[in-house]
């Protein structure tokens, strides 16, 4: 069955612009009060600290319930928050996943009793979450998971690995989704269940990955026999994929995905000048072009969850070719630097940040799913496989 993939115009209403002015003016306090510096590179700042103000000022768990703490605001003011704190590298980590995904999975799948404890917490920036999707030789693939959750007496024994989880050394909970059954030749996505996993379980180890820089953000978890409640699991048992898929959507399609290495084309425009040569001039044009372009297609995507839908495709869309954009950026920028006239002090300035972003870039194709898992998604939604 073949289907349109629908990026329908979306204009952001006033109370949206309204919004950005209020978290425009929260970052420039932050910012003049030293808490961080504006740098507009990616999202590796983990500051509870900051997370906590922010919970203070309303800008966590914008969308959600008020019975819960919510703002019960449109998802497409919170797209006006997220971009504002992408773009000014603010150091939002310690709360972006439960904020972003891990709360909206609770609020649709969850047990109030979990969502009665957990929530407000999260809105509050006090609790933070990771996510246990990915494995050691499946990578993206999920449904080849083996990482394995056990009826016992107790409720559920858990067994097995996750790999490349964000911050799981710094999370207070994890939604992994593990094999409860085997999938049938039918239905392939059969026999997945997502748990809510407290971090300091008994037999829950984190191991850390660092990068070729020496950061610390991967890690990889192990569990032996853990053992999990029947009150964490989400959902239905063994009927997790429409769960997961969903999950994605709102992972997948954010400005995270095409903003993470904004600050090379800032530097490129503002040594260019005013009165670049004409190839400057085109290259710089075709990526502005490029990135409003991305930006219009993830705010479709907002305007869709707003409205209550589950755009799978269209956010693999906006996560594969985002990420693309973001990763090729340093190296298109430094195609166009021969060509500019850049001042000592400015040239400085420009070459530190594609340093930075080239140390950023290779991470970014991967996380949250890879191209090639993407693409797939991509092809069965058009119906070509």
């Amino acid at each position: 069955m073949t289907r349109a993939i629908q990026f329908d115009p979306v204009q952001l209403p006033p109370e949206a612009e309204a919004m950005r002015e209020r978290v425009r003016d929260f970052l420039e306090q932050e910012a003049s009060a030293g808490t961080f510096a504006p740098n507009g590179l990616g999202m590796t700042g983990h500051s509870p600290a900051f997370s906590q103000r922010c919970g203070a000022a309303g800008f966590i768990g914008m969308t959600w319930p008020r019975k819960y703490g919510g703002g019960e605001r449109s998802f497409l003011e919170r797209f006006v928050v997220s971009e504002e704190m992408i773009a000014a590298g603010a150091p939002v980590w310690a709360h972006w996943v439960a904020d972003r995904q891990s709360g909206p999975m609770l609020i649709h799948y969850g047990r109030d009793a979990m969502r009665q404890r957990i929530l407000p917490r999260i809105i509050a920036g006090e609790c933070y979450f990771c996510i246990g999707m990915s494995e050691p030789d499946s990578g993206s693939d999920l449904f080849s998971l083996r990482s394995r959750a056990e009826r016992v007496s107790e409720g559920w024994s858990v067994n097995g690995r996750k790999i490349w989880t964000s911050n799981a050394h710094r999370s207070h909970y994890m939604i992994a989704l593990l094999r409860t059954s085997l999938a049938t030749e039918e239905n392939r996505r059969h026999g997945l269940t997502q748990f809510l996993i407290p971090m300091d379980s008994a037999g829950l180890t984190v191991r850390p990955i660092h990068n070729l820089t020496g950061a610390h953000e991967f890690n990889e978890v192990t569990f032996d026999d853990v053992l999990v409640t029947d009150e964490h699991v989400i959902g239905e048992v063994d009927m997790a994929w429409k769960q997961a898929t969903s999950e994605l959507a709102y992972e997948r399609s954010g400005p995270e995905r095409f903003l993470e290495t904004i600050a090379v084309l800032h530097g490129l425009i503002h040594a260019a000048g005013q009165d670049p040569e004409p190839r400057t001039a085109e290259g710089i044009g075709r990526l502005v072009a490029q990135v409003a372009t991305l930006r219009q297609m993830s705010l479709s995507v907002a305007g869709m969850l707003h409205d209550g839908k589950v755009p799978e495709v269209e956010a693999a869309v906006v996560k594969e070719m985002g990420t693309n954009w973001e990763q090729a950026l340093p190296g298109t920028a430094r195609d166009l630097v021969p060509d500019i006239i850049v001042e000592p002090g400015n040239r400085e300035k420009l070459d530190e940040v594609l340093q930075q972003a080239t140390l950023i870039a290779p991470k970014l194709t991967i996380q949250g799913g890879t191209r090639e898992v993407l693409r797939g998604i991509i092809a069965r939604g058009l119906g070509l496989r």
